[in-house]
């Protein structure tokens, strides 16, 4: 960051460089996956979930609809072992075409 000497000021100008967010690995991992609403979609996103996180425990698991019903969240919370655990399965849940946010 520049800063001026004399008065102490930041040069607007320059953008503020964020530290990159450090997760310590293994934790607990929320997810929220939206997509469009159907009879299977929360299925499907558990499926794939289970394949990258075993052992989730399916009573946590909330689907909830949006205000009109176009959309449906599933939310859970996975035990996340790595980057590159979270890169598949966020890679793999994309694939389906059902997917349009994973939060």
């Amino acid at each position: 960051m520049k800063q001026d000497a004399k008065k102490g000021l930041r040069d607007l100008r320059q953008p503020i460089a964020d530290p990159p967010a450090q997760i310590t690995f293994p934790c607990d991992y929320p997810l929220k996956v939206v997509g469009d609403a159907a009879d299977d979609f929360a299925a499907c996103v558990c499926g794939i979930i289970n394949k990258h996180a075993p052992g989730v425990d399916e009573t946590a698991i909330q689907v909830v609809d949006s205000r009109n019903g176009r959309f449906q969240s599933v939310r859970v919370t996975i035990r996340a072992t790595g980057e590159e655990q979270l890169r598949q399965l966020f890679e793999e849940l994309k694939a389906t075409g059902r997917v349009h946010m994973v939060v």
